[in-house]
């Protein structure tokens, strides 16, 4: 009996296909290849593209779409992918329903093809965040398996971010250090004195009771809602006192979310634009505190939230983009100049109080949901004695 052999050639070209449809792309990759191929792709969720040179990063207006990129900081829109947003997967990774994806890495399978009038993917088949594979019939509150997970701050030189945000960073010190931050911090959304007020709901929340901020110098736990200028009502303290450098309260570091806190209107009106040092007497409305004619000390739980935010201040505005050159000093009376002190009393106070679980929450709920920049010092503390000593 004779028996037929059948053979079955693989061409190159199929394996040159599988090969393919197998590589996940980088999105540099990504759109260099927009010629309707299917292809994964992995990138960092930037924000929400509106038109081929615009793309949102707080005020989502929708669900459609999502604009990602190689780097979490990336600001410039041609090194953007836009991804088409279809109805399968809008309640886990529309922006609209989840802003908390905002700097988070996520894979995507799709046609690479023109979205927006600009490089893009669309007709997603997989959309996945931390190894979980949304549903297509979820429901439009995502379950805990399908939210998207904070990314990690970092605790040591390789995790986290410092493969990443914090790259070109790693390893230096002194004024290299320094300018290394400046670059990476400097790459942020600018937000409007009145964004402000929604940014403190989130950035200050009480983690008891989702309702309340925390104030800063009291330590009060207050309604959302009581801010204004009333009595015992909570307003925008500029850490940074505002007068030193004369910024004021216009877009840049008169809004910057990173330095400005919730407190009483009263505590507000007695810190005024004092400098930072130990000694005084005992403030009545906020025990811990104490202030004298040209300084204020603030209760020892967030001694070192103060510190580093004057000195993420100091490294975020250095002259270069219009704004004065803000800088610490040994002084307690600099008025208006763009200087604030006590330097020496501020880097005890970051060793003495270090992040909480609280700054730590703060810090990252600026950068997915406000302002996309992160306070370096509350990631590595370390760092204010590497460029301060």
């Amino acid at each position: 009996m004779a028996f037929a052999l059948a053979v079955v050639l693989v061409t190159p070209v199929a394996v040159t296909a599988a090969a393919s449809a197998a590589t996940t792309l980088t999105v540099a990759q990504a759109l260099a290849a927009q010629d309707g191929r299917t292809a994964t792709v992995t990138g960092y969720v930037i924000g929400q593209p509106t038109s081929n040179t615009t793309v949102l990063r707080s005020g989502f207006t929708s669900d459609t779409a999502i604009a990602i990129a190689d780097t979490a900081a990336e600001t410039g829109t041609s090194r953007m992918l836009y991804v088409q947003v279809t109805a399968a997967y809008r309640s886990a990774f529309g922006l609209l329903a989840n802003p908390g994806l905002r700097g988070q890495r996520i894979t995507t399978t799709g046609t690479l093809t023109a979205y927006f009038s600009h490089g893009g993917l669309k007709n997603p088949t997989a959309m996945t965040l931390g190894g979980t594979t949304p549903s297509p019939s979820q429901s439009a509150t995502p379950t805990p398996s399908q939210s998207p997970t904070p990314t990690p701050t970092p605790t040591a030189p390789g995790g986290g971010y410092d493969s990443t945000y914090y790259a070109n960073a790693i390893g230096k010190s002194g004024p290299a250090l320094r300018s290394s931050l400046h670059a990476i911090i400097k790459v942020q959304t600018k937000l409007s004195y009145d964004q402000v007020w929604e940014a403190l709901r989130d950035t200050d929340q009480d983690p008891a009771n989702s309702n309340n901020v925390i104030l800063l110098y009291t330590g009060r736990s207050q309604s959302k809602t009581s801010n204004g200028g009333g009595v015992n009502d909570w307003n925008r303290e500029h850490v940074w006192a505002k007068s030193h450098g004369d910024f004021g309260t216009a877009t840049g570091p008169g809004t910057d979310v990173h330095h400005l806190r919730p407190t009483d209107v009263s505590v507000n009106s007695t810190r005024g634009n004092k400098d930072f040092d130990n000694g005084g007497s005992p403030v009545a409305e906020a025990p811990g505190c104490y202030t004298d004619a040209d300084s204020w000390e603030p209760r020892n739980a967030v001694k070192g939230d103060v510190a580093r935010m004057i000195m993420y201040m100091a490294i975020r505005y250095e002259g270069t983009d219009g704004w004065p050159n803000l800088e610490l000093n040994q002084s307690v009376n600099n008025g208006s100049a763009p200087y604030h002190g006590k330097m020496s009393v501020l880097l005890q106070w970051n060793q003495a109080d270090p992040p909480d679980t609280f700054e730590k929450r703060r810090n990252q709920r600026i950068y997915e949901r406000w302002q996309g920049n992160r306070n370096p010092f509350v990631d590595h503390p370390e760092w204010a004695t590497a460029i301060w000593g």
